[in-house]
């Protein structure tokens, strides 16, 4: 259920209202897409459900109960496994966020978050509010050679990479992905510590892939996945690019610690088995960090 794209003269084309977004404001892949639309300014272009944040034997699931989150009022589902089975009656593979639908031809447009990522970007500028939000481009032509050789390593060694550790059974297996973690930020940490952002003095796509795991980091990883090595506050270029991407309009406002922590440590059963979830830690995404001014041109 991957692949498809919107465009002009395809099936899928760029329509205000026909698309519809199903996202969890937990999960680090579908705020790539919840980011991309916000900054694009297609909030009333292309609609969008949040799903709980806790997940049971039956995957995903629709509520009006928890803050942000809403029943499913576009196909009447209680699960997001129901919305699968609209086009694959049967379905039994997995079920993941996000998913952009097509409401007029009733079937799933795509499920792979850096393809709806760039679907936002590119396709749907005739919609976006405002003339710098139909300007703005995070995948220029330009950098995408430089974006994709930095998404490759970032995708595989930290987006991944905590949830290597993370759901490591073994010894070997926790000790080789933790290990290929910190090597990557020890990385990033280093071409920060040169550039603003990722990809030079413009923030492009690759920023948004990295920040929503960066943004979960310390808040859930290094407890709950054992990526204690360090903490991206150890890091001062990753942790003042968090917090210049946090305070990013457009950005920040997407972020829900919330259910952040509560999915993780209250699914999680196999990692934390009583559910607790933990107080912690006080961080200040809001205090000045200062990279407007140390990359000033």
């Amino acid at each position: 259920m991957v692949g498809q794209f919107t465009q002009v003269d395809g099936e899928f084309q760029p329509e205000k209202d026909r698309y519809h977004l199903y996202v969890s404001l937990a999960c680090p892949f579908a705020h790539r897409t919840i980011i991309t639309r916000k900054m694009k300014g297609l909030e009333d272009a292309i609609g969008m459900t949040i799903v709980d944040y806790l997940r049971d034997e039956n995957g995903w699931a629709f509520t009006d109960q928890r803050p942000k989150t809403s029943l499913d009022t576009v196909n009447n589902c209680k699960y997001l496994r129901e919305v699968y089975m609209m086009v694959e009656p049967g379905y039994d593979g997995r079920v993941t966020v996000p998913v952009l639908w097509d409401k007029k031809i009733m079937t799933i447009v795509n499920n792979e978050s850096a393809e709806i990522l760039r679907i936002l970007n590119k396709q749907f500028n005739a919609f976006s509010a405002t003339e710098e939000q139909r300007n703005l481009d995070l995948s220029p032509d330009e950098l995408m050679e430089t974006i994709e050789e930095i998404n490759s390593w970032v995708a595989q060694d930290i987006n991944l990479g905590v949830y290597n550790a993370g759901f490591a059974t073994a010894q070997e297996a926790y000790d080789e992905g933790v290990v290929k973690l910190f090597k990557a930020l020890d990385r990033v940490e280093d071409v920060l510590s040169k550039s603003r952002y990722l990809c030079g003095d413009r923030l492009t796509e690759a920023d948004i892939r990295l920040f929503t795991t960066l943004i979960r980091f310390d808040v859930v990883y290094v407890h709950h996945f054992k990526c204690n090595k360090k903490r991206i506050v150890d890091y001062p270029n990753l942790w003042g690019f968090t917090r210049d991407l946090y305070q990013t309009p457009g950005i920040g406002e997407t972020v829900d610690q919330e259910h952040i922590q509560k999915h993780y440590q209250m699914v999680h059963r196999h990692i934390n088995p009583n559910g607790i979830v933990a107080i912690g830690p006080d961080l200040d995404f809001d205090s000045p960090h200062g990279r407007d001014v140390k990359f000033q041109k």
